[in-house]
């Protein structure tokens, strides 16, 4: 098993900050976030990324090509409750020819809360692995958390 993702994204690389603020409705009967939402969070948080760092992924799905999730890891530090604000820090770890990893850090009042990490495939509406049109990639390598760590 890999170790996800670091608690805070590497220095000098594109971030962006989700905040949601969680409704009575997302939480269990312990009072705590059911842990299913925290994968809605993580897409919330990559869609608005993408959005401000990169190209808005509608753009994409207007061309027929989506990122068909295909690993997720997710560290829960504590639980997080009824109208706490989640703040959900987002970077790109590295792309490759068809796939991506996006890296997370979610934290309520600056504690960490949990820790994660999400890979996607580029994929046609057929759900065929495509490579990521080179422009996009090209960009995209251009602020990947590897390439500021001088990683090739």
């Amino acid at each position: 098993m890999s170790e996800p993702a670091v608690t805070a994204p590497p220095l000098g690389i594109p971030v962006t900050r989700y905040r949601h603020r969680v409704p009575f409705y997302e939480t269990d009967a312990m009072g705590v976030v059911h842990h299913a939402n925290y994968v809605r969070y993580l897409e919330l948080a990559r869609i608005q990324w993408m959005d401000e760092q990169h190209r808005p992924y509608r753009a994409y799905v207007g061309e027929g090509l989506h990122f068909a999730t295909t690993h997720l890891e997710l560290d829960y530090v504590r639980g997080v409750r009824f109208d706490e604000v989640v703040e959900i820090a987002v970077w790109l770890a590295w792309v490759r020819g068809a796939s991506l990893r996006m890296e997370y850090a979610l934290s309520v009042a600056g504690s960490e809360v949990a820790r994660a990490a999400s890979e996607h495939a580029m994929v046609d509406t057929s759900g065929r692995v495509r490579r990521i049109p080179e422009p996009q990639r090209r960009a995209m390598a251009g602020i990947a958390a590897e390439r500021a760590a001088g990683t090739p």
